[in-house]
């Protein structure tokens, strides 16, 4: 064998599977709408929760931060909110993105 017909043994396109091109798109093209699925539409819909939760507050609402402060509501602001901390009644100050849950004077009320 001398130097020409091993290099173009080596040079040689292999020939391709049948359907290979197809067979290594389709797991990609099954993987995307999963991921919208089981990823980012829950996210989305936790987004739209928290949001309308920070939209519906109001003074007297108790609220809990991501902190972990407890507090009951004594005035809103544009982008924070005045929050009243027991047991010596101690008013602090803190973002609207700090609140990770609220309960409501309804709430409280009926249980």
């Amino acid at each position: 064998m001398n130097v020409a017909s091993s290099f173009a043994f080596w040079a040689a396109p292999a020939s391709p599977a049948a359907g290979g091109g197809l067979g290594m798109l389709l797991p990609l093209l099954l993987f995307i709408p999963l991921l919208y699925l089981f990823m980012i539409r829950p996210q989305q819909k936790r987004q739209k929760q928290w949001q309308q939760m920070l939209g519906n507050i109001k003074s007297g609402d108790r609220v809990t931060t991501a902190g972990g402060i407890r507090g009951i509501i004594l005035a809103i602001k544009d982008d924070s909110i005045i929050i009243r901390v027991a047991p010596d009644n101690l008013k602090l100050e803190i973002a609207k993105n700090a609140i990770a849950s609220v309960k409501t004077e309804e709430d409280s009320s009926s249980s």
